[in-house]
C-alpha cells in the first residue's frame, strides 16, 4: 500500500510540474513525409568516425523510416551481409535549453537491437564530445531485456564512467511507455511514464561536469550491435521497429 501512495505522489507531482510549462514544441508524425524543416537525416555509417563511434553496424539511410498514422516507425533491418536503420536529429532547426523533453515511444526488441531517444549540445562542432554534453533521455540494449538506461555524458564523466542510472521496468517492451526529462539550471530529472527513476545534480557545477546551460538538439535512432548494443546480434529477429508516436517539449 506505502509503494501505491509513493507512486500516486510521484505521478500527480509529475503531472502538477507539467501543467505549470507550456507546450512549446511538438512533433506529431502526421502527413505522408517526414517535416525537414524540423528535422535532418543522418546517413551512412558515420565515417570518418566510422561505425558512430561505437562499432555500430548499421548504415543509416532515409529508406529505413515511414510515417504512418501520425507515428513514425524506423524499422531495423538486414538485407544480405549489410545491416540498415534511420537516424533523424533536430540540429540546426529545433534547439531546447531547459525545460521537459518526452516521446511516447514502443522500443523493439531482440539481441542486438539498441533504440535511443537522446539529445547533444548544440556546440559538438566546435567543442568536440563529450564537451558538448549528451542527455540519454532513453536507451534499451535488446540483450538486457526489461532494462532502461538514462545516462548523462560530459567531459568529467563519459563513456563507460557516465553517470547513468540503469532501472529494470517489468515488461517494457509491450506497448508504448513515455519516456522524459526534466531539465533545469540545478538538475536533470529522468522519467519513464512520470515515474522518477534518475536525478543528475552535481553540488559544484563546471564546465566539466555541467555543459547543459545551453541549447540541445533532439536525435532519434535505432542503432544495431557496437559497444554497447553489444557484439553479438541475433539476425532472425530482424526486421524490427522503433515506433514513436510524439515528441513535445514543455518549457
Amino acid at each position: 500500500m506505502k509503494k501505491v501512495l509513493i507512486l500516486l505522489l510521484a505521478f500527480n507531482l509529475g503531472l502538477a510540474q507539467q501543467t505549470k510549462r507550456k507546450l512549446v514544441w511538438e512533433e506529431n508524425f502526421n502527413g505522408n513525409t517526414l517535416n525537414e524543416e524540423n528535422w535532418n537525416f543522418e546517413l551512412g555509417d558515420g565515417c570518418p568516425n566510422c561505425g558512430w563511434g561505437n562499432n555500430e553496424r548499421q548504415l543509416y539511410t532515409k529508406e529505413n523510416h515511414k510515417l504512418i498514422e501520425g507515428k513514425l516507425v524506423i524499422t531495423a533491418k538486414k538485407e544480405g551481409e549489410k545491416y540498415s536503420s534511420t537516424r533523424i536529429t533536430t540540429a540546426g532547426k529545433q534547439e531546447f535549453k531547459y525545460g521537459r523533453i518526452e516521446a511516447r515511444a514502443k522500443i523493439p526488441v531482440g539481441q542486438g537491437i539498441w533504440p535511443a531517444f537522446w539529445m547533444l549540445g548544440k556546440n559538438i562542432k566546435t567543442v568536440g564530445w563529450p564537451k558538448c554534453g549528451e542527455i540519454d533521455i532513453l536507451e534499451y540494449v535488446g540483450r538486457e531485456p526489461d532494462m532502461v538506461y538514462t545516462t548523462l555524458h560530459t567531459e568529467a564523466t563519459h563513456g563507460e564512467h557516465a553517470s547513468s542510472k540503469k532501472t529494470k521496468i517489468d515488461d517494457v517492451e509491450d506497448g508504448f511507455h513515455v519516456y522524459a526529462t526534466e531539465w533545469d539550471a540545478d538538475k536533470i530529472t529522468f522519467f519513464v511514464d512520470d515515474q522518477l527513476v534518475y536525478t543528475y545534480q552535481p553540488e559544484n557545477k563546471n564546465e566539466g561536469n555541467w555543459p547543459f546551460m545551453q541549447p540541445f538538439y533532439i536525435i532519434i535512432n535505432c542503432a544495431i550491435g557496437g559497444n554497447f548494443g553489444g557484439p553479438a546480434v541475433d539476425d532472425s529477429i530482424f526486421p524490427q521497429q522503433f515506433i514513436i508516436d510524439y515528441v513535445k517539449v514543455y518549457q
